[in-house]
């Protein structure tokens, strides 16, 4: 949406939140309360929370008051109900546009050297750290938003990563871009699996909805999967007893270096593109869910399979990251009407 010039605006407000802002409050009822939120909007009609206190991931999102994302029963809940050890990790986590899983392992509990891991670990339970926000003018002449935190994955005896994180938007422009980068701060070398679990829900998510990219190869999960390869792209309405399906999608990249999946509603106009770099994460993991109430598609960019440390390891496909190296990885979501 273009609101014209920064002059013609400002001669027509007291201050830009009028049109674009990042409110600061706390939740005060349930497993949430006391949490810090942060609401952000930058009238393009694109609205989204970020939660600092759990690894500043992203919860709620709506575009022109249309929710694009799914939220789980758990609703929001604070990173002190966590619990690390075996599946527990499913009664806290709330959902949303981006739950980060990782960084040493990702997918279901396993042992690995680095100790006894839960399922998806412990990145969006951390509380971050220095968390601040800045809306400002840039040289280019765009308006813009953004919230920027570190994230420490630490343990006395192991793993130091420490995730710089950097969430922007701009004034008019329905997009949001997550910048990580992620250092090994300690003395040894360490696995580090990321996975952004991006959940989209109804009514972005229906039947009659689709995924659409270009030519590449999908591979089912396992053989239940395998017997329904041939529509993973489409959505049904809800299905009682469904069984949730994963695709390892392997996408080609654009000419700057990203690879990108869209959901499309032609039914409500609308389409949300999920695009990432590649070079650090090489693969989109597809997570089906058509059932009653968990009614929900997954777009996952991620470096592993969510398979666990080990099968990941076997498969020769564990990164892993040095001392003193750094990994940034790219992430964009659009929304379009179409």
């Amino acid at each position: 949406m273009d609101f014209g010039s920064r002059d013609a605006m400002m001669r027509r407000m007291g201050r830009m939140d009028q049109l674009a802002s990042i409110r600061r409050y706390q939740l005060e009822d349930g497993k949430g309360r006391g949490m810090r939120a942060f609401e952000v909007t930058n009238g393009s009609g694109l609205c989204f929370t970020v939660y600092p206190d759990k690894g500043l991931d992203i919860g709620p999102a709506q575009f022109n008051g249309l929710p694009l994302t799914w939220m789980t029963r758990n609703g929001a809940v604070a990173p002190a109900f966590y619990d690390g050890s075996g599946f527990e990790w499913l009664r806290t986590w709330s959902g949303g546009l981006v739950t980060s899983c990782g960084w040493i392992n990702v997918g279901p509990p396993c042992e690995t050297p680095e100790g006894s891991n839960g399922l998806h670990g412990r990145m969006d339970h951390t509380p971050a750290e220095e968390v601040n926000t800045r809306c400002a003018w840039q040289d280019d002449g765009r308006y813009q938003l953004e919230i920027t935190g570190t994230v420490v994955h630490g343990r006395v005896f192991g793993e130091h990563l420490v995730t710089s994180r950097r969430i922007r938007t701009w004034l008019g422009e329905p997009v949001i871009e997550l910048l990580d980068r992620t250092e090994n701060r300690g003395y040894s070398t360490m696995p580090l699996m990321q996975l952004y679990h991006m959940n989209f829900g109804w009514p972005l998510v229906d039947e009659g909805a689709t995924l659409v990219a270009p030519e590449h190869s999908v591979t089912p999960q396992n053989p239940y999967c395998a017997e329904h390869l041939a529509e993973w792209m489409k959505m049904s309405a809800p299905i009682p007893g469904f069984a949730e399906q994963v695709f390892y999608h392997d996408l080609p990249e654009n000419s700057d270096g990203l690879a990108a999946m869209r959901i499309l509603n032609p039914s409500r106009g609308l389409a949300v593109d999920v695009s990432f770099r590649k070079r650090e994460l090489p693969y989109l993991i597809q997570w089906k869910m058509m059932g009653e109430g968990e009614y929900v598609t997954g777009l996952e960019p991620a470096n592993c399979y969510p398979e666990g440390q080990p099968a990941n390891d076997k498969r020769g496909i564990l990164r892993r990251i040095e001392p003193g190296e750094t990994v940034e990885t790219v992430i964009r979501v659009a929304v379009a009407k179409v």
